[in-house]
């Protein structure tokens, strides 16, 4: 257990919400020689651009940048050369096995990554892929508006302020709470949310979510 609050192994939540890049499973050599040629090709420094990519969707990341260039175009063949580079591609530790430990209707996956991309990256981890799913391409503002958390939530049949969400970056983070969810967040991938008043976990090795006879489940610390 990594950090100070434990205050989210006291509560109880109907489902838990589950970012995909750097949360559930580890993309950054994918990220680092994809979005590094893109930034060598538009002039772009590599390292002030790898601070802002983590758990936004490309297009808004494009955009931000203010180039002249056409961003939806950029976004989708920045996602096309993802699509054909899985490898280094890892699960977070402990992640699939927390995932099927859980009931499938009682988690979903939301990221701001296409589907193809989620779809080929879950494969290319060994993660399964949830019945739930809400990705860049379901929302109409990507993270950190939290559209994408309570879309997930509504579909779940559940309030956002019941539900956990496991992030790993400052966007994800905020939209997680902006949606009235709990945030525990995941640093096994990189440090962009290291510094955080949430609940930080290296991994889930340490960690298990029980079901009660009640259906809430509750986040428990494994004795190792």
């Amino acid at each position: 257990m990594d950090h100070l609050n434990s205050s989210l192994f006291t509560k109880r939540f109907s489902a838990l919400l589950f970012d995909m890049d750097g949360t559930l499973l580890n993309s950054m050599a994918v990220v680092e020689r994809v979005w590094g040629a893109w930034a060598d090709r538009n002039g772009v420094d590599r390292e002030i651009l790898m601070k802002s990519v983590h758990g936004v969707r490309a297009v808004d990341t494009i955009r931000k940048l203010g180039l002249a260039v056409d961003a939806e175009f950029e976004a989708r063949e920045l996602a096309a050369a993802e699509i054909a580079d899985v490898e280094g591609i890892v699960e977070i530790p402990g992640a699939v096995a927390f995932l099927n430990s859980l009931p499938p209707e009682k988690w979903a996956i939301v990221t701001s990554a296409p589907l193809e991309l989620a779809v080929r990256r879950l494969a290319a981890a060994g993660i399964p892929t949830p019945r739930l799913m809400i990705t860049g391409e379901d929302v109409s503002a990507g993270k950190p508006d939290p559209q994408g958390y309570l879309l997930a939530a509504g579909r779940l049949g559940v309030r956002a302020e019941e539900c956990l969400v496991f992030e790993d970056a400052p966007a994800g983070i905020l939209a997680g709470r902006a949606a009235g969810a709990e945030v525990a967040v995941i640093t096994g991938a990189h440090v962009a949310a290291a510094d955080t008043p949430h609940l930080t976990l290296a991994h889930y090795t340490d960690v298990e979510a029980r079901l009660g006879d009640d259906g809430w489940l509750s986040l428990h610390r494994l004795n190792r």
